[in-house]
């Protein structure tokens, strides 16, 4: 009957082949740790650049208030465009607030898939231990 080999018992070329199999299976976890760390991170990012892209419409529409209020000012010099010129004040912090966010959340987002590299920090001590 063939007996179950224990690992000081295999040969030097079972273990190798062994050991390649791991890493191989270590390589394709570790790709799609990365993968996934990244779509994440990706998905982030584009959240906030469409904060931006809404901010920046925010702004647009701030702007046209306030041309709305020169306008409504210089030909009726009426108490009408101050209405104009309060709501683009509202628009225009609205719009510095979404972007001033969206900065700061954009710039507080690290790319680097922190969480691969600790796996492959271990798996680079695991494989050492292997060897000895």
């Amino acid at each position: 009957m063939a007996e179950q080999l224990t690992k000081d018992e295999r040969s030097l070329g079972d273990l190798f082949s062994d050991l390649a199999t791991e890493t191989s299976n270590l390589v394709k976890q570790e790709v799609s740790l990365a993968q996934t760390e990244l779509t994440l991170k990706a998905v982030k990012v584009g959240k906030n650049v469409g904060y931006l892209v809404v901010g920046g419409a925010v702004a647009y529409a701030a702007l046209l208030a306030f041309i709305a209020a020169l306008i409504i000012g210089l030909s009726h010099l009426m108490s009408a465009w101050i209405a104009a010129l309060i709501v683009g004040i509202v628009i225009a912090i609205a719009a510095v607030i979404l972007i001033l966010s969206a900065l700061s959340a954009l710039k507080n987002t690290g790319l680097t898939p922190t969480q691969t590299v600790e796996t492959i920090k271990e798996d680079a001590q695991w494989l050492k231990d292997q060897m000895s």
